[in-house]
């Protein structure tokens, strides 16, 4: 896509042209009018040029793809003309994550082009916790003169992933059809054990205890847990009200992002069936289901669809939470689980997840903490005690509230959790 313009950078020098040469008229001065003549030559060139589209290649390298928290990233972006004819003035700016801030150097870059050639700039960015992908980089072309430019967008995909693996996905127990690593309420085969029942005729041997039978001559069979596939539902808040943040860290919605896509590949690895939704100003539903083709859709849409925008929304803007809940219990099925993402910094969450939790759905929370602050403790008082108070009522309706300081990772809360604890 691209955009091209005047610049009027050349406005000025011909109003300036045209009083030379009207005062020189007046006075009968023949310097003023040869200097009006030269002026207009600079004033008409503009209009006569013109800049054709550049074709640009980009490559943008960074110095660790998998960063720690608080890390410096350093980020080598390269350009280069593939396009036969030279680029005289070009102008580059990087697209840096939103919510990564570049703290040495700077993403903007200028420069000329002759084909085939290339320049190169670097800068480094502080890593935060999350995955963020590159937005395409922007680059404005010139003609000699100034007077006419191009705007075009390159795109190169490029992403640094400071996440961890969250050790096992907090999902509370159900009974499915399908065998996975979720542990069901039912006995049967599997790897935990159940129970012990009297033999029936047909019970495999293998699952006879044969030492009860040496004991006491009684035939008994072993029941282990069986653990069944879940069918999950990844649900991120990113109502406009979630996109605070301490100060210099990412607001609550990138958090809620990051953790999402751990989420998701975690119940995938366990041989369950995930789905994606939100809260938020734009729809997003995702069926459950499995395999290669759904996990790369599922990282796809955490990446770049726009319910999970960074940047705020306009201040203006509302979501009706009560209405997407209605449509989202319409596409669940009976036994689906629910992990909702949210910072729980308003009610209408709050009570969307009592309406799912009241709809049999099982539901667990994990809430990213962003209302805790040293440098401004006053103001985030009231935030960090109404946050408080919500995490108390989801816990005395049943629901399985983590509260995740965003300090640490996500899967040393959970291990610390031993793996999710009611209120």
């Amino acid at each position: 896509m691209s955009d091209a313009r005047r610049t009027h950078r050349w406005r000025g020098i011909l109003v300036l042209t045209l009083g030379a040469a009207g005062v020189g008229l007046l006075a009968k001065r023949p310097l003023l009018l040869l200097l009006s003549t030269l002026g207009v030559v600079y004033a008409v060139y503009p209009r006569l040029s013109s800049v054709s589209e550049p074709r640009l290649d980009v490559e943008r390298r960074v110095s660790e793809e998998n960063p720690q928290a608080g890390t410096a990233v350093d980020v080598t972006t390269t350009v280069r003309n593939v396009g036969d004819r030279p680029i005289f003035d070009l102008r580059v700016v990087d697209g840096v994550p939103p919510a990564l801030a570049v703290t040495e150097g700077t993403p903007r870059f200028g420069t000329a082009l002759r084909p085939g050639e290339r320049a190169s700039f670097s800068y480094t960015m502080e890593a935060k916790r999350g995955r963020h992908r590159f937005e395409a980089a922007t680059a404005i072309a010139r003609d000699p003169s100034g007077g006419h430019e191009v705007e075009v967008e390159v795109e190169t995909e490029t992403e640094v992933d400071c996440t961890t693996d969250v050790g096992e996905a907090p999902l509370r127990s159900q009974t499915l059809d399908v065998t996975g690593q979720n542990p069901a309420d039912s006995g049967g085969s599997g790897t935990e054990f159940h129970q012990t029942r009297s033999y029936r005729r047909g019970d495999p041997i293998g699952r006879v205890d044969w030492n009860r039978y040496a004991r006491t001559g009684e035939l008994t069979t072993i029941e282990f847990r069986e653990e069944q596939t879940a069918s999950v539902v990844v649900v991120v808040d990113a109502t406009p009200g979630a996109y605070r943040g301490r100060e210099g860290e990412p607001h609550a919605v990138v958090a809620a992002v990051g953790a999402a896509q751990q989420l998701a590949e975690t119940v995938l690895d366990g041989q369950n069936h995930l789905g994606l939704s939100v809260f938020g100003r734009d729809d997003l539903w995702l069926p459950p289901s499995s395999g290669r083709r759904h996990r790369l859709r599922v990282q796809e849409l955490l990446a770049t669809h726009s319910a999970f925008e960074a940047r705020p929304p306009a201040s203006e803007t509302t979501v009706d939470v009560e209405a997407q809940v209605e449509t989202l219990l319409a596409r669940l099925s009976d036994n689906t689980q629910l992990l909702v993402v949210s910072p729980l910094l308003g009610d209408d969450v709050v009570e969307a997840v009592q309406r799912l939790e009241a709809e049999r759905h099982r539901v667990t929370v994990i809430s990213p903490d962003v209302t805790v602050s040293d440098t401004d403790a006053g103001g985030r008082a009231l935030a960090t005690i109404e946050r408080d108070s919500r995490l108390r009522r989801l816990r005395q309706s049943d629901v399985t509230a983590v509260d995740w300081e965003t300090s640490e990772p996500l899967s040393a809360t959970l291990r610390r959790r031993t793996g999710v604890v009611h209120g």
